[in-house]
């Protein structure tokens, strides 16, 4: 189901279309970007040049879990033989979370404890959209795309969302949740090696209050380290008591 899920689509609809194939899917998830990105959001607000919108677009979805600037992406499209200005990546993006396509995180300072506005973090709406923007080749590794399914469900919980930085770590999600507690969370696919565990396990090891921590990976054999629980995320997000 979980495969389902973010190769194929989460959205009613296209679960409904599942008894018939791969095919339908696209050609729904094909539409919706149609209407919502190419038609709704380029009529609404007048955008001539298309061809930069797309790219802005797809470069953003191929970049799900990355921080970026809308100076960066101007550059990166720049090298690419796309010019397009900053200011006008920034209004394209407005636009695009205000259609809710992506959600926009705010990075925020650990150590100062205050929401930084530079170098935001986006995520997609439905992991199946990426069969549209990027292709089968997907260039979102699937550690960012579990990443992208795990934001969704913590918006879905009711939680305030930032990405966790200071001048020596990063914490994918600092939370607020409903009853205005903190909590902290690293997403990894697979603890495979010692490095993958000391580099998952220290960037929530460099907190130093104790709010609640916790891993979630797609691995069957948990291990709690120094307060951090480790959760499988099947299993967190099949959860029906939410914390």
């Amino acid at each position: 189901m979980f495969f389902d899920y973010i190769n194929e689509t989460s959205l009613p609809k296209g679960i409904e279309l599942r008894k018939s194939g791969f095919d339908e899917i696209y050609e729904y998830l094909e539409a919706i970007y149609n209407t919502i990105v190419e038609k709704d959001i380029t009529q609404r607000h007048k955008i001539n040049d298309k061809r930069a919108f797309g790219n802005t677009v797809k470069f953003v979805a191929s970049n799900i879990g990355n921080a970026l600037s809308p100076s960066n992406i101007s550059k990166t499209l720049k090298q690419d033989g796309q010019s397009i200005h900053h200011a006008t990546v920034e209004k394209y993006l407005e636009y695009l979370v205000a259609s809710f396509v992506f959600y926009k995180v705010n990075r925020f300072d650990l150590k100062g404890k205050k929401q930084l506005a530079t170098q935001e973090k986006y995520y997609l709406v439905d992991a199946g959209l990426l069969n549209i923007l990027t292709g089968k080749e997907r260039t979102t590794d699937r550690g960012h795309i579990l990443e992208n399914v795990v934001y969704l469900e913590l918006l879905r919980r009711g939680n305030k969302i930032w990405i966790g930085t200071s001048r020596n770590t990063e914490v994918d999600f600092v939370c607020k949740t409903k009853t205005g507690d903190i909590e902290y969370y690293q997403v990894a696919w697979q603890l495979t090696n010692e490095k993958t565990i000391e580099r998952e396990f220290g960037a929530l090891e460099k907190i130093s209050d104790n709010y609640p921590k916790f891993l979630l990976t797609t691995d069957g054999f948990t291990q709690d380290r120094g307060g951090i629980k480790h959760l499988n995320v099947f299993n967190w997000l099949l959860e029906t008591n939410e914390k």
